[in-house]
C-alpha cells in the first residue's frame, strides 16, 4: 500500500514498513495546504499532531485509513472521514508512562519551585530563604479526572510519593481497571465537586468532548481549594485560560501545563500566550509523549494497526 507519513516517525519502523512491501512517502513538515496537496493517491495517512481536516480528507481520493500515532484524535475530522468511508485508528496507551512522568515532574517542580530556583542560580542570585518553604508532597491529596492508561500511570507513581489519590466513581469500569484502582488504593468519590473541594492537586487526563470542552471554568476553579495545584497534560481545550489566570491571581491556584489553546504546533515558533507566560504557571512545550521510549512504543503500535488493516481487521478504530 502507499503510505504517507506526515509527522516524525522512527526510521527503523519506516524501514519495517518498506520491508513489508509498502511504498513510503515521509515528510514531517506537511501541514494544511501542503498536506492536502501531498495526500494524492496514498491509501494510508500516518500523523501525530498534524491536523487532518475535511479538505485533506476530500483530496485523498484513494485514502482508506488515517492512523493517529498516539491516543488523542481531536485533530482529525473523524465524522467527515466516516462520511467518506475513511477509517481513523489510534494507538492508545503506548505513551501513557511518558505523559505520567511529565505530570509527576510538573507536580514536583511546582512544589519545590524548581524552575525559579534554577533561573535565579543561573542569574547569580542566591535565595535559599526564599526557596525553603515548599509544602512537601507526602500526604497531599491528588484528584485525577480521567482514569484511563495515563491517569492510572500517574496514580501508581503518585503512590510512591505517599500521595493519596482520589477519583470520581464511575459505573461500568472494566474488572482490570477496578483491580488496579484497588491495588493502588485510589479513593473513589461521588462527584467532581467533591473531588475538587477535597484535593490539593487536580490532574486532567480526559479527551476533549462537548461535555469536557472548557470544563475548567470559573465554577470549576472556584470549587478547588485555595492554593491548590492544577495539572493539565491532556488537551488545552479543557481549560478556560482566562478563568485560570483569574484563579491564579485571586485564589493562589498554581498550574502545571503542557498544553494550551492555539498552540503553534511542531517546530520552533513564537507563542504569545498569556497563560503560558504567566508567572504562576510552570509550563512545558506539549512534550508529554515526547520520549524515545514512548515514540518507539507508538511506532510499534502503528505497525500493528497497518498489519491488522492488511488482514482485513480494524484495530482501535475510533469512527
Amino acid at each position: 500500500m502507499k503510505i504517507l507519513i506526515a509527522d516524525s516517525f522512527p526510521e527503523s519502523y519506516q524501514s519495517e514498513l518498506v520491508k513489508n512491501g509498502h511504498q513510503i512517502t515521509s515528510n514531517p513538515s506537511l501541514q494544511g495546504d501542503t498536506l492536502t496537496e501531498a495526500v494524492g493517491s496514498h491509501e494510508i495517512l500516518i500523523v501525530r499532531s498534524t491536523k487532518v481536516d475535511a479538505n485533506t480528507l476530500d483530496a485523498g481520493k484513494s485514502l482508506k485509513l488515517v492512523i493517529r500515532a498516539g491516543a488523542g484524535t481531536n485533530t482529525i475530522d473523524k465524522a467527515h472521514a466516516a462520511e467518506n468511508g475513511i477509517r481513523v485508528c489510534n494507538v492508545p496507551g503506548a505513551n501513557a508512562m511518558a505523559v505520567a512522568e511529565l505530570a509527576i515532574g510538573l507536580i514536583i517542580c511546582i512544589d519545590r519551585n524548581i524552575p525559579n530556583n534554577v533561573s535565579d542560580l543561573k542569574n547569580k542570585v542566591w535565595a535559599k530563604k526564599k526557596y525553603s518553604s515548599a509544602r512537601g508532597l507526602y500526604g497531599q491529596k491528588l484528584g485525577l479526572l480521567g482514569l484511563g492508561a495515563i491517569g492510572l500511570a500517574v496514580a501508581e507513581r503518585a503512590d510512591a510519593f505517599g500521595i493519596q489519590t482520589h477519583a470520581v466513581a464511575k459505573p461500568g469500569r472494566s474488572e482490570d481497571t477496578e483491580k488496579r484502582i484497588s491495588d493502588i488504593g485510589i479513593r473513589q468519590l461521588e462527584s467532581v465537586n467533591e473531588l475538587l473541594s477535597t484535593c490539593d492537586i487536580v490532574s486532567l487526563h480526559l479527551p476533549v468532548t462537548p461535555e469536557t470542552n472548557k470544563m475548567v471554568d470559573k465554577t470549576f476553579l472556584a470549587t478547588m481549594k485555595d492554593g491548590a495545584t492544577l495539572i493539565n497534560t491532556s488537551r488545552g481545550d479543557l481549560v478556560d485560560e482566562a478563568a485560570l489566570i483569574e484563579a491564579i491571581e485571586t485564589k493562589g491556584i498554581r498550574a502545571g501545563l503542557d498544553v494550551y489553546d492555539n498552540e503553534p504546533g511542531a517546530g520552533d515558533n513564537r507563542f504569545d500566550s498569556a497563560i503560558a507566560s504567566h508567572p504562576g504557571v510552570c509550563g512545558t512545550h506539549h512534550i508529554g509523549a515526547s520520549t524515545e521510549q514512548a515514540q518507539m512504543a507508538v511506532a510499534e503500535g502503528v505497525l500493528q494497526v497497518v498489519q491488522s488493516y492488511q488482514q482485513g481487521n480494524l484495530r482501535d478504530c475510533v469512527n
